[in-house]
C-alpha cells in the first residue's frame, strides 16, 4: 500500500525525456491543444496506452472469449467518441494521442467556436463561464462523452456572454 497522503501518479513520463525529437513533438502538441504542462500530455498518452493494451489483450484471446469483452470496450470508446460506429480492434490500435486530446473539454469548447484559442477556452472553463448539462464545469482536462457534447455552452448569467455577443453582432 502506498502513502495515503500522496495520490498515485496518473501518468507515465518518458524514459528519455531529453531526446530532441520527443521534445519537439511534445512542444508542438502542447501549443496545438493549449495544454498547461507536459504532465497533461503524458496523462493522455497513458490513457491511450491503456486503451491500446486492452485491445492487444483482446486480440490475444480466443474468439469465443473475445466477443463479449470486445463489444464492451468498443461501446465505451464509442460513448466517449474515440472510435466510430462499426469500428474494430484494429481501429483502436490505430488511435493516436491527438484523438485522445480532441475529446477534452478544453478542445471541444475551442472547436465549437466558444473561444478563439485553446488557451482562451481553458480560461473560460477555469473561470466558470462554461456549462455542460446546466452545470458549471471547471476541469479543462475532462473527457466529454458524445451525447454531452451538444449541451456545452456559455453560462446564461455569465458577464462574458454579453461581451461576446456585442463583439459578434
Amino acid at each position: 500500500m502506498g502513502d495515503p497522503k500522496k495520490p498515485k501518479k496518473k501518468y507515465i513520463s518518458p524514459k528519455m525525456p531529453w531526446r530532441s525529437d520527443i521534445l519537439a513533438s511534445e512542444l508542438q502538441l502542447l501549443g496545438t491543444y493549449g495544454l498547461r504542462n507536459k504532465r497533461e500530455l503524458w496523462k493522455a498518452k497513458t490513457i491511450l496506452s491503456k486503451i491500446r493494451g486492452q485491445a492487444r489483450l483482446l486480440l490475444a484471446m480466443s474468439e469465443s472469449e473475445r466477443k463479449a469483452k470486445e463489444s464492451i470496450l468498443l461501446k465505451k470508446l464509442l460513448r466517449y467518441g474515440f472510435v466510430r460506429e462499426g469500428s474494430t480492434l484494429d481501429d483502436i490500435l490505430n488511435l493516436t494521442v491527438e484523438d485522445v486530446l480532441e475529446r477534452r473539454l478544453q478542445t471541444i469548447v475551442w472547436r465549437k467556436g466558444l473561444a478563439k484559442s485553446p488557451y482562451q477556452a481553458r480560461q473560460f472553463i477555469v473561470h466558470g463561464h462554461i456549462v455542460m448539462n446546466n452545470r458549471v464545469v471547471r476541469r479543462p482536462g475532462m473527457f466529454v462523452m458524445v451525447d454531452e457534447e451538444d449541451s456545452i455552452k456559455l453560462r446564461e448569467d455569465s458577464p462574458l456572454k454579453v461581451v461576446l455577443e456585442t463583439q459578434r453582432g
